[in-house]
């Protein structure tokens, strides 16, 4: 049996146990949000140390760029130091070297090229262009048509410098690439052909131009001179020379190619205002028959307007003309833009129809045609007449527009549009004709 001391003693050891307990728990809890509490800052430090490294390494590689970016430019002003002595001062082998060089600079930028001609290259390479070495001419012109590229003044000091007078009048027509090179460049310089901003002084080239377009020149070299000859076309004192050129019957030559057929159009527009130019065109063999055959490209229909264009211009005020386009047939394909071309051709095509409207309807006066006996009105022969002339009218209307419409079926047929005039042809009739 247990006394009650010795029951009071073993209360007390296991309420002392149990604190111990508590306090371990409390300590350990403590303890390790103390921990915690140090590590943070640790942490927090570690991470600011390892951005402050990283941001300290991409500064580092940015200087380091920057000094290679330093160091190449230096080495890029050193060697077009180079190659300019080289180009004024070397042998004409070391000045084509040179000039190679230079082409292969002048393609980097703008700014590249404006500071290349800085240095005085530019009439060095022209004085090449007249070389009769054809490995020397091709590099100069090579190098000038890359100066030449995208900045105004580099072009007006190749020009100033002379290379118009020193360009060749003709070139052996077995050499494309060199032809290829002159149009080129003769597009770009054509460029200053500007009324408000600078006049060329000369258009000795034109003789070059011709005789490219003469040559079997690629479509590419054609394009070129052809863009050359409507820069110039845009400004009106250059059509007397143009004219006197004889580049008229090339243009309605190559009007009739269809892949390079819009230039030349536009050049011919631009040479039909004025009073040579007009006088010209007309007085050619293929007017009108080209242009009104170019009215049928429906796969063109930039090709088509300009062709319109410059058939009212002929048109206008020239009876003669008008009469050489109906004698042609002009009236059906113009009923066919009217109903198939673009809104532009649609207008202009529908503007020359009612010309000639207008034309036949001056003509149909009371005493143009034939005399026919005059009967009272309301006379049974009076009557007779009338309504057999109606017929007679309805029987033609019906009959032109049929033969009309059958003409621009076939055409659309081979578009694969013949669905649309199907519905056309249905829905039209002779009242809503403007012609």
């Amino acid at each position: 049996m247990s006394t009650p001391s010795s029951s009071s003693s073993s209360s007390i050891w296991v309420l002392s146990n149990i604190q111990l307990q508590f306090f371990t728990r409390i300590r350990r809890f403590l303890q390790s949000k103390a921990t915690r509490k140090r590590c943070e800052p640790s942490d927090r430090f570690d991470t600011a140390k390892s951005r402050g490294e990283h941001s300290k390494k991409v500064e580092n590689l940015e200087t380091v760029q920057v000094m290679e970016k330093h160091k190449e430019e230096e080495k890029s002003a050193i060697m077009l130091q180079r190659t300019v002595k080289m180009l004024h001062f070397g042998s004409w082998e070391e000045k084509e070297v040179a000039a190679k060089e230079i082409d292969k600079l002048a393609k980097e930028d703008v700014k590249v090229r404006k500071s290349i001609t800085e240095l005085g290259v530019v009439p060095v390479l022209v004085s090449m262009v007249a070389s009769p070495v054809a490995s020397r001419r091709r590099a100069g012109l090579t190098a000038l048509i890359n100066l030449a590229d995208g900045t105004y003044t580099n072009k007006a000091l190749i020009v100033e410098a002379g290379i118009l007078s020193k360009l060749p009048r003709t070139i052996d027509p077995v050499d494309e690439s060199m032809r290829s090179k002159l149009a080129e460049l003769l597009l770009s310089l054509s460029s200053l052909a500007n009324p408000h901003e600078f006049l060329l002084a000369s258009l000795d080239f034109l003789p070059l131009l011709r005789n490219i377009l003469e040559t079997g020149s690629s479509f590419d070299t054609k394009q070129y001179c052809l863009g050359a000859l409507y820069n110039l076309s845009t400004v009106l004192e250059n059509a007397g020379p143009l004219v006197s050129s004889g580049v008229v019957p090339i243009l309605l030559e190559l009007s009739s190619v269809k892949e390079i057929s819009e230039k030349a159009l536009a050049t011919l527009g631009n040479l039909s205002v004025t009073l040579m130019g007009k006088k010209a065109i007309e007085n050619s063999s293929m007017v009108p028959e080209s242009f009104i055959e170019i009215l049928s490209w429906e796969d063109k229909p930039k090709c088509q307007e300009l062709s319109v264009y410059i058939l009212m211009i002929l048109a206008h005020q020239s009876s003669l003309q008008r009469k050489k386009m109906i004698q042609a047939g002009i009236v059906p394909v113009l009923l066919e833009v009217v109903l198939l071309g673009s809104p532009l051709a649609q207008k202009r095509a529908q503007k020359l129809l009612q010309w000639f409207k207008d034309e036949r309807q001056t003509k149909m006066g009371p005493h143009s045609g034939p005399q026919t006996p005059r009967f009272a009105m309301g006379s049974p022969v009076n009557q007779r007449e009338a309504k057999e002339g109606k017929k007679l009218m309805k029987s033609l209307v019906k009959q032109s527009l049929h033969r009309n419409m059958e003409i621009i079926t076939q055409r659309a047929n081979a578009a694969g549009e013949s669905s649309k005039l199907k519905s056309l042809i249905i829905s039209t009739s002779s009242k809503s004709l403007p012609y």
